[in-house]
């Protein structure tokens, strides 16, 4: 015989004892909340309260607790309390801040489904906090997508430049159109085009050293204009208004332009920063060990910002 587990109560504001109706939440929590507070959020709530409602006296398959009635709902409690909080005036619960994106979702759904389109408003706002953006900006892309919020799609298209040109599958793809999809991956792409336009053109980082003395460590030197010992470059390509470039910077550039291509943002960048200060650490030049750190610390902002200046002249071709 399975054994049954009594519903438990949830925590304050929800616990009332003159509320008037019972919503159950999927994993077996009770809310005692008021109808008037869920009527005046939602439309779907004010129809369905406006229905006769079961009383014990009624041969009804409705539960009956405490003499008010039980309505199941498939929402579990963790959802339901936020949704719920949003639901209920501000001087007897705030609303919840929702920090995680599967969270946000789900709440986001409920809303929804019971027609609470200004609650949905609110709620779509939250995906736009700077830690669940960064972590799922595609998911995020598209949920602003489907409520139509221009601003917060153009702000999730930029933090999507994280992730690789051609993206996984992700959940959220089945809400958005191919039309919106492609002009994602179009402004992506041209972002990536528009990037790769400062390895066609070094005036930028000429223009910022104008001679060697301002970056000695960039082509092998030390500030008394003695070669310091590390291996300079043979192809010219990086070279600082004359001076051969140092050969591990050859190779970061090599490389994080090669990086650029799939994922053109701030972030490449200093990953690549890090790479290369940890391969002249490795190396153990007795001028550039100390020295590179700050310097690509310096030239990091520097990169990024052209980087970020470059990608922000290109439009999201989405218009709702």
């Amino acid at each position: 015989m399975s054994a049954s587990f009594e519903p438990s109560c949830a925590p304050s504001p929800f616990d009332h004892e003159r509320a008037d109706i019972i919503l159950r939440s999927s994993d077996n929590i009770d809310f005692r909340v008021f109808k008037l507070f869920l009527s005046l959020a939602s439309s779907f709530f004010e129809t369905l309260f406006d229905l006769p409602q079961p009383s014990e006296e009624m041969n009804t398959d409705v539960e009956i607790k405490d003499g008010l009635p039980v309505i199941p709902v498939s929402e579990d409690s963790r959802t339901l309390d936020s949704l719920l909080r949003f639901c209920y005036p501000c001087t007897l619960s705030e609303d919840p801040a929702l920090e995680d994106f599967r969270d946000v979702v789900n709440v986001l759904e409920a809303a929804k489904k019971y027609s609470l389109d200004a609650i949905e408003r609110i709620v779509c706002k939250s995906l736009f906090n700077p830690k669940i953006l960064e972590a799922n900006s595609l998911g995020c892309f598209a949920i602003a997508c489907r409520a139509r919020m221009q601003d917060e799609c153009i702000l999730a298209a930029k933090h999507t430049l994280r992730e690789p040109l051609v993206p996984m599958w992700f959940q959220e793809i089945e809400l958005i159109t191919s039309s919106e999809l492609l002009a994602l991956l179009t402004y992506h792409k041209k972002c990536s085009d528009a990037v790769q336009t400062l390895k066609d053109n070094f005036s930028w980082v000429t223009a910022e050293y104008p001679h060697w003395t301002a970056a000695p460590w960039m082509v092998s030197m030390n500030p008394h204009g003695s070669y310091c010992g590390c291996t300079r470059s043979t192809s010219g390509r990086f070279s600082l208004n004359g001076y051969a470039g140092a050969q591990w910077w050859e190779v970061f550039m090599d490389s994080t332009f090669l990086d650029l291509r799939d994922k053109p943002c701030a972030e490449t960048v200093r990953q690549n920063v890090e790479k290369a200060v940890q391969t002249v650490r490795q190396r153990g030049c007795g001028h550039c060990r100390p020295v590179v750190p700050g310097a690509m610390s310096t030239f990091c902002t520097f990169f990024t910002n052209k980087v970020e200046e470059l990608t922000a002249k290109v439009q999201l071709d989405v218009r709702f």
